[in-house]
């Protein structure tokens, strides 16, 4: 059997054949502030969002996601199917170069592949079903598979983090672990490293050798990606109100998060937009350490679930407008497919914090001290973590506040040491809902032990095989429904709630994308 989805034909948008003189003549500069510094550059090493969409400029991916989570072919022209689905060619569009002149090869995506996996879930599960990954030619990447993994365009093309970007083969045979010692990607934008200050600013310029696809339409990451603007710079605010400030004031153009409590005086200032990029929103989560005391003790972290109040966590970073609010919410985002209400009596239940101290101290729980770090610097992660070292107090933990750049955050987590010597207890984050759609991409419920935090499950890790394989998606809402109910029992983290965040820009920029900032399409009005 040979099937082929090849994706061509489709007329050219307009704007791929507007001469270069005559969009030189229009240039302009699009000025951003991004939620927090872009302190990490490589969008491997880290799953950071601005990290990412860092990445989604400079880098391309294979495939690209559209807003409502369709999957597309974007460095391919398409693909062949065939030996009953279980070898895959992808065939490389004519004409991609790398920022440095280079010609985008097969082999280069193959090492980029390979790298991406070693750091990404979903990828370390695709290379699991893979027999053989090769470049058979310039232009053709082959995966021979053990089994059929029709999920593979969806694996190398989600917007979840970790995202599967294409860097020269040079660059992709750096340890995964280890930084990319420059920026030279085949993305719609250059990365100008001599003008980046850290903590300051990033710029970007539009890369005139890239080639956007000729066919489909542009949406989010998918669908071809027409760049406007000569150049993108990213600046860093001490704060979300500041960043405001200077968008009302016309000194930035596009703010990505702005503070809820401001929305109302915002729409009210006709030269301003407000917007929602993802109506799924944000999940919040608590995340302990599971190898030092007091978290590396199942029924110590069964007993903090009945402090988790979702609504105080929400209602601190969103207010109380129900537009902004989704809650409550379990192991799965609420309105999604694998979604249910299993288990979640843990946390709707009233609060009761007299019994949390009771079940606390019947668990083992002696006074030790609780390191809770909180990036300061992000107006939404800050807010949880004032909530949650309240809560955490109210039930009778002591708690050491420690507020950190969010730069600085990711990087402690990373210490395994106990908290006397430098290590840590919890960290409070919030990632899209689209990271949490699927047992494919949610990394914190895996149970490898490999995420900070390293929460270790053979359950868990058996539950997660048994959703690939479920035929079905009833089997695979059957097969979430026990991880969740087993992550109620286990406690990998702690779920805070849902909101939905407002992006701020300017009557002059139009044509935004949905989903997450992207800085093709976009264009001056």
């Amino acid at each position: 059997m040979l099937r082929r989805s090849l994706i061509r034909g489709m007329a050219a948008a307009p704007a791929l054949a507007m001469p270069a003189q005559l969009r030189s003549a229009t240039a302009t500069t699009l000025r951003f502030v991004p939620v927090v510094d872009l302190a990490f550059l490589d969008p491997i090493v880290t799953g950071a969002y601005v990290t990412r969409n860092h990445g989604y400029m400079v880098f391309d991916t294979l495939y690209g996601m559209d807003s409502n989570l369709g999957i597309s072919p974007q460095m391919v022209e398409g693909h062949v199917v065939s030996d009953d689905d279980k070898r895959w060619d992808l065939t490389l569009r004519e004409g991609l170069l790398w920022h440095d002149g280079t010609k985008v090869l097969a082999r280069d995506c193959v090492a980029s592949i390979r790298r991406w996996a070693k750091r990404d879930a979903f990828g370390e599960a695709l290379l699991a079903a893979t027999d053989e990954l090769s470049a058979s030619d310039d232009r053709t990447i082959r995966f021979r598979l053990k089994y059929p993994f029709p999920l593979l365009p969806t694996a190398l093309g989600k917007v979840s983090v970790t995202c599967c970007f294409m860097m020269p083969e040079r660059l992709a045979n750096t340890d995964a672990f280890q930084q990319v010692p420059e920026m030279v990607g085949s993305g719609p934008f250059r990365f100008r490293a001599d003008e980046r200050v850290a903590g300051v600013r990033s710029v970007y310029d539009r890369f005139e050798g890239y080639r956007p696809r000729a066919d489909g339409v542009s949406d989010w990451v998918a669908g071809p990606k027409v760049v406007h603007y000569d150049r993108v710079v990213w600046s860093t605010m001490p704060d979300a109100a500041t960043g405001t400030a200077a968008v009302q004031a016309g000194e930035q153009d596009w703010q990505e998060a702005t503070l809820h409590d401001l929305v109302p005086t915002l729409r009210r200032n006709r030269n301003l937009t407000i917007d929602v990029l993802d109506p799924r929103g944000f999940t919040c989560q608590m995340r302990m350490n599971c190898l030092q005391p007091p978290f590396d003790n199942p029924a110590i972290r069964r007993a903090v679930m009945g402090a988790i109040d979702q609504a105080a966590f929400v209602t601190a970073i969103a207010g109380s407008d129900p537009a902004f609010q989704l809650t409550p919410l379990g192991f799965f985002p609420p309105g999604t497919p694998l979604a249910s209400d299993a288990g979640v009596g843990a946390l709707s239940a009233p609060r009761d914090y007299d019994r949390v101290r009771r079940d606390l101290a019947a668990a083992g729980y002696k006074g030790e001290k609780v390191v809770l770090l909180v990036p300061a610097d992000s107006f939404s992660q800050k807010a949880l973590g004032d909530v949650a070292a309240g809560l955490l107090r109210e039930a009778g933990m002591n708690v050491e506040y420690t507020a950190l750049d969010f730069g600085s955050v990711l990087q402690r987590r990373n210490r395994r040491t106990p908290v006397e010597e430098g290590g840590w207890s919890l960290f409070v984050i919030n990632w899209q809902a689209l990271d949490w759609m699927n047992p494919a991409i949610h990394a914190t419920l895996r149970g490898d032990g490999a995420f900070p935090g390293w929460f270790t499950s053979p359950r868990m890790e058996a539950l997660r095989e048994r959703w690939f394989s479920a035929p079905t998606l009833a089997d695979q809402q059957r097969v979430s429904q026990e991880m969740q109910s087993l992550a109620f029992e286990e406690v990998p983290f702690y779920p805070l709630g849902v909101y939905r965040q407002p992006t701020l820009y300017r009557k002059s920029v139009t044509n935004v994308n949905r989903g997450t900032p992207t800085f093709w399409s976009v264009r001056p009005a």
